[in-house]
């Protein structure tokens, strides 16, 4: 995965986005983003197409504080740039599974 964008999009640019996208509220030096990030890969590496912006979040950036940030990492999964859905600090690779089935991201892999 890349190094988390600062500033990374705005708000605007975002809630005017067609499609499907993930973001990935965090900070290159999180422990918990770190963890994270090898679930995330491995599950979008089964359904390519899916973009994922990895967003430098903190005190007082805009588009962290739309989404109601409080931890990191979070994961807000956006279709036409409405919110469907969020994963917080998953750790198995069925939590991340489980959600972007839930949400119409990916299929359910067989382990979850």
């Amino acid at each position: 995965m890349n190094a988390y964008e600062n500033p990374g999009p705005t708000v605007e640019a975002v809630r005017s986005r067609q499609g499907r996208l993930i973001l990935e509220f965090g900070v290159d030096w999180c422990p918990h983003c770190l963890a994270a990030q090898p679930l995330m890969e491995a599950a979008l590496g089964e359904s390519p197409g899916i973009p994922l912006v990895q967003v430098e979040d903190g005190r007082g950036r805009a588009l962290g504080r739309a989404f109601k940030v409080k931890l990191w990492p979070t994961f807000i999964l956006l279709r036409d740039g409405v919110e469907l859905g969020r994963l917080v600090r998953p750790v198995t690779r069925q939590e991340v599974d489980q959600a972007l089935s839930q949400w119409g991201f990916c299929q359910a892999s067989p382990s979850s």
